[in-house]
């Protein structure tokens, strides 16, 4: 299994460290302990972690958890983006309200449970590589080629012209909108595209990323909450529904909701209408909802995992986004687009492409899709200074499709191990949802990865 992520652990007691190190350290790329407060930022720079695990006191007979909040500022001040799950013995709710009020991504109580403690690492892991990738979808976008100031989506595929002669068509109604596709796809960019089309472009559009939204904090981030509320909540703040009123509401990554989730957003849709936290008064709200997932939601109904009313609230018009190899030429067409840019944006010559790199590039199964292309045509533009890019310049990882298809072994051991590694690119590295795909429990995945 190809490791992935980079932690960094820092507590008082070198058992625990040990504990973590032994658990830890064979499933990711890098792993750094300390005992010492004092070298959390220089370890920070040195490695660049996904992950800080981190204690809350480090002072004898210290429970407050101060020490703790103090480091956890420091590390968002030096990295805003940063993503810090906090450890202790000593939990309230109000200390773990105030750690994810302060920007911490989760808790963690000790004594753990190993299963709970990996899925929390890796969960983090995942948020701090979809942060990434959020930042360089907002550089791609202030990048993008534009006309009269807006983005434009790239596509001349038979497939892509079907679906924006749907999109146009769809756009200036007030029509709820689900996106479908694989990850990678561009499902923000076209939610984008139904904003700028719609008559709603001069309004709010308020997106938010589901996927990362820990279910205690669902209700204060949709429908906001007033001061008082809860410890720490020192001014009253709208939810991302009431901000988006008279606009456009993006949920991403729908398909991760639970039940209770689900359940709480269908009836402030049914209503719509939504009362904040610690108020008893109810605000109209007046949304476009567009919603997207690279999940099957017909099958999750099927598998009563996702509510049948809540998909009918959702999917009055359902779009759904090609994988890049099914795209044929528009690869070349979005290769040149992206070479453009990376080019001016490392202050480059655009280089051209030789018939054997269009080949490659053509050949290639993109399980990342565009994002893959995207960060695959940077490298190149980064690592050759040609003016001309040979199929050497590109280099693509083996696509797990095709190794799927062409078997030269009947390996049990290797099989399995590719079908977990699907099932993680899949998943996006959430365990749970790995899990399902392959028919197994999670405790017994755990054990296979870490085998």
């Amino acid at each position: 299994m190809e490791k992935k992520g980079k932690i960094l652990i820092i507590d008082d007691n070198e058992d625990i460290l040990f504990a973590l190190n032994l658990m830890l350290k064979p499933l990711v790329d890098d792993l750094r302990v300390t005992t010492k407060p004092d070298q959390l930022l220089r370890f920070y720079q040195m490695i660049q972690p996904d992950v800080v695990l981190m204690d809350m006191n480090f002072s004898r007979g210290r429970t407050d958890g101060e020490e703790g909040f103090g480091m956890l500022h420091e590390v968002l001040k030096l990295d805003p983006q940063a993503v810090v799950i906090l450890m202790t013995a000593f939990t309230e709710t109000d200390k773990v309200v105030r750690a994810i009020k302060e920007g911490a991504s989760n808790f963690i109580e000790k004594p753990w449970n190993n299963s709970k403690l990996l899925a929390t690492v890796f969960s983090g892991i995942r948020q701090r590589q979809e942060r990434r990738r959020a930042q360089e979808m907002e550089q791609r976008m202030d990048a993008v080629t534009r006309v009269n100031g807006t983005p434009t989506i790239i596509g001349e595929s038979a497939t892509m012209q079907r679906l924006l002669g749907t999109l146009q068509q769809v756009a200036p109604t007030d029509a709820n909108v689900l996106i479908l596709g694989e990850n990678g796809t561009g499902k923000d960019l076209v939610a984008r595209e139904l904003c700028r089309l719609s008559q709603r472009a001069d309004r709010p559009f308020v997106s938010i990323d589901l996927g990362t939204v820990p279910e205690n904090l669902f209700e204060s981030e949709l429908f906001g909450y007033e001061k008082g509320a809860f410890t720490d909540a020192q001014k009253a703040k709208a939810g991302r529904m009431e901000a988006a009123s008279g606009g456009t509401l993006f949920l991403d990554e729908i398909g991760n909701l639970s039940p209770a989730m689900q359940g709480k957003l269908l009836t402030a849709l049914e209503k719509r209408e939504v009362s904040r936290l610690g108020s008893t008064k109810v605000s109209h709200i007046d949304i476009r909802l567009v919603s997207a997932t690279n999940a099957d939601l017909h099958s999750l109904v099927a598998e009563g995992r996702f509510r049948q009313d809540l998909l009918y609230r959702i999917n009055t018009i359902e779009l759904t986004l090609p994988p890049l190899r099914d795209r044929g030429k528009d690869i070349l067409l979005l290769t040149r687009h992206f070479l453009k840019i990376y080019a001016a944006k490392y202050n480059r010559p655009v280089p051209e492409l030789n018939r054997d790199a269009e080949q490659k590039l053509l050949k290639h199964l993109w399980p990342g899709n565009v994002r893959e292309l995207q960060h695959s045509i940077e490298r190149a533009i980064l690592m050759s200074n040609d003016k001309n890019l040979c199929a050497a310049d590109f280099t693509l990882e083996p696509s797990l499709a095709h190794s799927r298809r062409s078997h030269d072994t009947l390996n049990l051991e290797k099989i399995e191990q590719e079908a977990i590694e699907r099932a993680m690119q899949m998943s996006r590295g959430n365990v749970q949802q790995a899990a399902d795909l392959l028919g197994i429990s999670r405790f017994a995945l755990y054990r296979k990865l870490k085998n």
